[in-house]
């Protein structure tokens, strides 16, 4: 019979999470919130309805060992590799090689390893209903984040008429995917309605995924049947390593969604944010009577607004409003909050210095 699985996508860098987030050790496994990492609160969020057997991890082959250290709960045999990153499509395609190995007519929920996501029950609701539809009507299903604001830094997905299958959240057939818009663009899908957040988060059975990779992506299926063939066998790693250095990097969302016409979308009311920069970190977390957040010893001074992570000394702020400070070992990053996205920029220029140690 078949069964649901979860495969969870940590592969990422996480550059704008510098000076914590290293090549070692991106941001994915970090933590920001608590004792547990992001990937480890991602994995027990599904662990409490998919048997942690079910659950697959897909990451870079530079992560091995931080990634099973982190995921001792979970056989190894789940953990899959890829030699070089090449985009969701590629990832999501190589992991459901193994499941379809197990069961080719299992639903799989895809989901980023980084997100922040609460209201643990409506998450689970909004999860079985899109299930329900991937399985019912053969589906490729994604959920949508109802917008809060006119976010620039999502693409969004507009909805056409509304499904009703015995799911026990709102539904919807997929008009189009949209790329980041501008604020004005933005705040017209607010105004218009029927717009959603895409949340990156996407459920199918794994044999129309393949199907679909077959239909829209021919060149990467025939690759993967490449990489099938050798599953199992001793010359899996040396066939991985050779075929999909040569895969085209794609999304899932430009590969597939954005051209498949059995695409739906279940609408996503629980908390969700991406964690895109330090400055979300900020948002979420816990604040003093002066809008302060702090990890650590810190002491603020004439100063609000501001986050402070700083585990292994003192920092003192003076006189300094919406700042952000970091210690991480031998680096130390301060920046305005309204630059937090610019931190990618900065590890730029320290790729371009050549200071790798700081990396």
């Amino acid at each position: 019979m078949s069964r649901n699985y979860c495969l969870i996508m940590a592969g990422g860098s996480g550059t704008r999470f510098w000076p914590r987030s290293r090549v070692a050790k991106p941001k994915q496994y970090l933590s920001l919130f608590g004792d547990q990492s992001l990937i480890q609160e991602s994995v027990q969020r599904f662990a409490n309805f998919i048997p942690e057997d079910c659950i697959y991890v897909v990451s870079a082959k530079s992560q091995k060992e931080v990634l099973e250290s982190q995921t001792t709960n979970l056989p190894k045999q789940n953990m899959i590799y890829e030699p070089v990153g090449k985009n969701t499509l590629p990832a999501i395609g190589l992991a459901a090689l193994f499941i379809a190995e197990k069961d080719p007519e299992g639903i799989l929920i895809v989901s980023p390893s980084d997100h922040l996501i609460q209201n643990f029950e409506l998450f689970r609701q909004t999860i079985e209903s899109a299930v329900l539809i991937a399985d019912k009507k053969d589906g490729i299903v994604t959920i949508g984040i109802t917008p809060k604001f006119p976010a620039t830094g999502y693409g969004y997905v507009q909805t056409a008429g509304e499904i009703q299958i015995g799911q026990a959240i709102k539904s919807f057939a997929v008009n189009q995917f949209v790329e980041k818009p501008n604020v004005e663009v933005a705040t017209g899908y607010l105004k218009d309605g029927g717009f959603f957040w895409n949340s990156g988060i996407f459920i199918f059975k794994v044999s129309v995924f393949l199907e679909s990779v077959q239909k829209y992506a021919p060149e990467l299926y025939a690759d993967l049947m490449q990489i099938k063939e050798h599953i199992g066998t001793d010359t899996y790693e040396e066939a991985v390593d050779r075929i999909y250095n040569e895969v085209k990097s794609i999304s899932i969302d430009y590969g597939i969604l954005e051209k498949a016409s059995n695409v739906f979308l279940v609408q996503g009311d629980f908390v969700w944010n991406d964690l895109g920069s330090w400055e979300e970190v900020y948002k979420y977390d816990k604040k003093d009577e002066n809008q302060n957040a702090q990890v650590g010893e810190v002491v603020f001074l004439d100063s609000k607004n501001s986050y402070v992570y700083a585990p292994n000394s003192l920092v003192a702020v003076v006189g300094l409003d919406d700042v952000i400070v970091v210690q991480e070992g031998d680096t130390i990053l301060v920046c305005k909050r309204d630059r937090a996205e610019d931190i990618k920029a900065v590890v730029g220029e320290i790729t371009k210095r050549k200071l790798d140690q700081y990396l």
